[in-house]
């Protein structure tokens, strides 16, 4: 192991939590998009005596951070990239009840936990996945169906409690299938024809989950936000209204499924935090449009046919600050369980660590190099625990200044901007495609989560 200089140890880890903070908060911009700028330089860094140690505890403490404040995009802005998706209607919904700032604490609180829950098991994880990991591997298609049965089996409609036919209980189910297969179908058009994204602006490979996500999570959602007379409150509470006991089991669900992510090809943080969603048996990500209400209340709302009946429900509500938690968690833990498996198997799971093999080599097995990774990430996990509550405390103040109605407009405008200068015009066009196939699960009252089959069937496929 060459000699480490601290200073320089600390302004790497420095350079690489800045650096999460401007992927974190700017939506479009990734970390893998700086790690492969630096893979880049670093020849050029080495000359100036940066050494690729240094270089890739930047591109480490960026994955880190970036965990930390993506949040905050997809909580205020409803804009959100390929690890945050599923976080945007729980987030949104905090934030209209006037929770937007606690949404923010308690996501940064999932992912510091995160990374105390991940360092207290690394050992029995890392011998754990390195027995099972050959068996996993030749079962993944199993794996990823079974997942969807469950997502498809557990599927109750808007309201379980009202009396329907033999046959209507599973006319929801039914819903949810043609959503998981939509977007499916959707998923393997744009993935098969990814070659066709040429940006205007570059700032490396444009990936098209990009329009995927920010259409069928983000702009859907405004769109529908725009269709109803929600506004950001006056006040915002920062302080946590959450039980101990959901605050710790989104921890360590959150903990849990980033790990299996980590070890597992083809998996992304998405997948993840819908399993623990699962897990958790709650409706975080429904939005139904159909209200019954009398004529006279009609005049509350711009459309009652968009109101929203969950949004008040205190269940509904811990469920969502719940799931927050254990999201961040699945992020984080899916960033340190990757140094892990690469360790242990010798497996790259992400952008960041493929930039680091190809920096280090098999140099990051020698044992002094990983403790300093873990005290880098650490430290990284400190600062970033602190500046995402400053900016989620303060983000509402400016916010709240601003016309709801005018701000959705917008972003939503952003957004499509955003898309067009990051994935060219074929981007835009997937954008344009993605938004109404993701307000169907509104229109048809199921859960959003249904829309990950984006994902899930091109990967399923790969796997058989």
């Amino acid at each position: 192991m060459e000699d480490i200089s601290l200073f320089l140890l600390f302004l790497s880890v420095l350079g690489g939590y800045l650096l999460g903070i401007i992927s974190g908060l700017l939506p479009g911009i990734h970390n893998n998009n700086f790690a492969l700028a630096l893979v880049a330089l670093a020849p050029f860094l080495a000359e100036k005596g940066l050494s690729p140690f240094y270089i890739a505890v930047i591109i480490l403490s960026n994955a880190l951070s970036q965990t930390f404040h993506d949040i905050i995009p997809s909580i205020f802005l409803g804009a959100p990239d390929g690890d945050t998706a599923l976080t945007v209607l729980p987030g949104h919904r905090l934030l209209i009840e006037g929770a937007g700032a606690e949404a923010v604490r308690l996501s940064a609180l999932g992912s510091a936990g995160s990374v105390v829950a991940s360092l207290i098991f690394v050992l029995p994880f890392s011998l754990f996945f390195k027995a099972v990991y050959p068996y996993i591997e030749a079962h993944m298609a199993a794996i990823l169906i079974l997942i969807v049965f469950l997502m498809l089996a557990t599927e109750k409609g808007e309201d379980p409690k009202e009396k329907k036919g033999s046959l209507a209980k599973y006319k929801y189910k039914a819903f949810a299938l043609v959503l998981f297969l939509i977007t499916g179908v959707l998923g393997l058009f744009a993935f098969a024809r990814e070659s066709l994204m040429v940006p205007i602006i570059n700032f490396g490979e444009p990936s098209i989950l990009l329009p995927l996500l920010s259409g069928l999570f983000g702009s859907s959602q405004l769109i529908i936000s725009l269709l109803t007379s929600s506004k950001i409150p006056e006040e915002s509470v920062s302080a946590l209204r959450l039980s101990r006991k959901r605050i710790l089991r989104g921890i360590l669900t959150g903990s849990a499924a980033g790990s299996l992510v980590a070890w597992l090809p083809g998996l992304s943080s998405a997948i993840a935090a819908l399993i623990t969603g699962l897990a958790a048996k709650v409706d975080f990500d429904r939005i139904p449009l159909k209200k019954k209400v009398s004529e006279p209340e009609l005049g509350k709302f711009k459309s009652s046919l968009y109101s929203d009946p969950y949004a008040s429900n205190p269940e509904t509500l811990d469920s969502s600050k719940e799931f927050i938690i254990s999201n961040s968690g699945v992020n984080t833990s899916n960033a340190i369980f990757g140094l892990i498996a690469f360790v242990v198997i010798g497996r790259t799971r992400s952008g960041a660590m493929v930039a680091i093999e190809d920096i280090l080599g098999t140099n990051i097995l020698d044992f002094p190099s990983l403790l300093l990774f873990f005290a880098a990430m650490v430290l990284t996990a400190l600062l970033s625990y602190f500046s995402t509550i400053w900016i989620g405390d303060n983000a509402h103040l400016i916010l709240k200044k601003v016309d709801y109605s005018k701000l959705c407009a917008g972003v939503l405008v952003g957004l499509a901007i955003m898309v067009y200068l990051f994935t060219g015009l074929f981007g835009f066009f997937i954008f344009v495609i993605s938004t109404p196939i993701g307000m169907l699960a509104s229109f048809m009252n199921v859960r959003k989560s249904h829309a990950m089959g984006v994902i899930l069937l091109p990967v399923i496929l790969y796997f058989l």
